[in-house]
């Protein structure tokens, strides 16, 4: 035996050579339709991602439309709320012009200050009238100090000004005076 090859095995042998039972190169047509096949993929894809940004931005202007709304009329409650009240410091302007009774003038601008206590409990204010409370600098502001020979040192005596919160912070100080040590 010698190791040549007849010439119809070195045919089959040949790399050049295609074999019949492998996969053969794809042909010019199916690279075609394979070609057309990507671009139609490719353009679906970037038809929805201009359709994604166009609902992005239209969704990012209308937040900005309704922010812009909601800080144009947010105080069209607060107003319809304290229109009563003006109205009614009115009318008690126009009765003290006439009036002779000065009971019914201050009975009608207890009136006005229940209709401003409501006003402020509808929207979570609070008062800050301190008078006989220990000072608290973080809602109180000593406007003097005085000798209140009955009254622990420390202790608001009056209150000059009343003091508000809303919604456990603070809108502004009470104005106090508070009791201080006797000199001894």
């Amino acid at each position: 035996m010698t190791d040549e090859l007849r010439p119809d095995e070195a045919t089959a042998a040949a790399p050049d050579t295609p074999n019949p039972g492998t996969d053969a190169p794809p042909d010019a047509e199916q690279l075609g339709l394979e070609l057309e096949q990507a671009r139609a993929q490719v353009a679906s894809l970037k038809d929805e991602l201009l359709r994604g940004r166009a609902e992005l931005d239209n969704q990012r202007k209308r937040a900005e439309r309704d922010l812009e709304a909601a800080h144009k009329y947010a105080l069209e409650r607060f107003i319809h709320e304290l229109l009563p009240v003006k109205d009614s410091l009115d009318l008690g302007l126009k009765a003290a012009a006439t009036a002779t009774d000065v009971a019914s003038l201050s009975e009608g601008m207890a009136m006005t200050i229940k209709m401003f206590d409501d006003f402020f409990e509808k929207l979570s204010i609070k008062q800050i009238h301190p008078e006989g409370e220990r000072f608290d600098p973080e809602f109180h502001q000593a406007m003097t100090m005085e000798e209140a020979p009955h009254v622990a040192p420390g202790t608001v005596t009056r209150v000059m000004q009343s003091g508000y919160v809303l919604n456990q912070r603070l809108l502004r100080p009470a104005l106090v005076v508070v009791a201080k040590a006797a000199d001894a």
